[in-house]
């Protein structure tokens, strides 16, 4: 039963995207309302819930010093890890990592380490054998879709908000991280010739292949993930990243006060 209405809801979304139309009504590259809660976690350096949706992400960020990488001892370490939580959906399962978590915590990372939003030199503290390591934490709590823009937009707002915990470690006092830029991830799928931005679940399930685009503060592109079986044209990539841009300066302006 369960299959049938999903394949019957399957062609519901499907005809109104023929006329032009969403189930929520929104326009094809309008997103859902956003919302942002910082330091919800007293135990963590940093933390931020976030809502895009019904989709909602908890961000926490922890830090301790540690030994550098071998290839980079004057640099600091950043470790990033998505949680699927059961009970946020029904394909969500107990266990290892899953391929789309796997997939999420490295779009995340990526965007945070390519856009430089932190110096990892600055987390130096003893060349070689002493470096601070940040460790971003995504936990998935429900997934109404679009669960990457939300975990994205949740590591980089519970950063901004995260202190060093230099007393704890004999290190100094404590001191607010510093972030040097806010990377933004935008994602739109494609059916049917058609983009559409910030999917729901439904539209995610007969989407042909998706595009996140990862934006720094200057807009240029720091991060780009594609996945599913379709391919995009030149124009809609085009289409794809302008928009991203535009929705990317809005959320900072709108959320993150830059």
């Amino acid at each position: 039963m369960t299959n049938v209405i999903s394949e019957i809801r399957k062609d519901y979304i499907y005809n109104l995207i023929l006329k032009g139309e969403r189930a929520d009504g929104r326009t094809f590259d309008e997103y859902r309302d956003i919302s942002i809660q910082t330091n919800l976690i007293s135990k963590a350096e940093g933390s931020a819930l976030v809502k895009i949706g019904s989709s909602q992400v908890l961000a926490g960020i922890k830090m301790q010093p540690g030994e550098p990488y071998p290839d980079a001892p004057n640099r600091g370490v950043i470790i990033t890890n998505a949680e699927l939580v059961p009970l946020a959906s029904p394909t969500f399962e107990p266990g290892p990592p899953t391929e789309v978590g796997i997939e999420l915590a490295r779009v995340v990372d990526r965007g945070v380490r390519e856009s430089k939003a932190v110096n990892l030199e600055t987390l130096c503290l003893v060349p070689g054998k002493q470096v601070w390591i940040i460790f971003i934490d995504v936990h998935i709590l429900d997934n109404c879709g679009n669960i990457l823009d939300a975990s994205s937009l949740g590591a980089i707002a519970a950063l901004l908000t995260t202190k060093v915990p230099a007393s704890k470690f004999g290190l100094g006092e404590d001191y607010p991280l510093p972030v040097n830029d806010i990377p933004i991830a935008t994602t739109a799928i494609e059916f049917g010739d058609v983009v559409m931005f910030d999917p729901d679940v439904d539209e995610e399930s007969i989407a042909n292949t998706r595009l996140t685009v990862i934006t720094s503060v200057n807009g240029s592109i720091c991060g780009m993930q594609k996945s599913g079986t379709g391919t995009l044209r030149t124009e809609q990539i085009c289409r794809i990243v302008d928009v991203a841009c535009e929705k990317a300066k809005e959320i900072r302006e709108k959320f993150l006060e830059v």
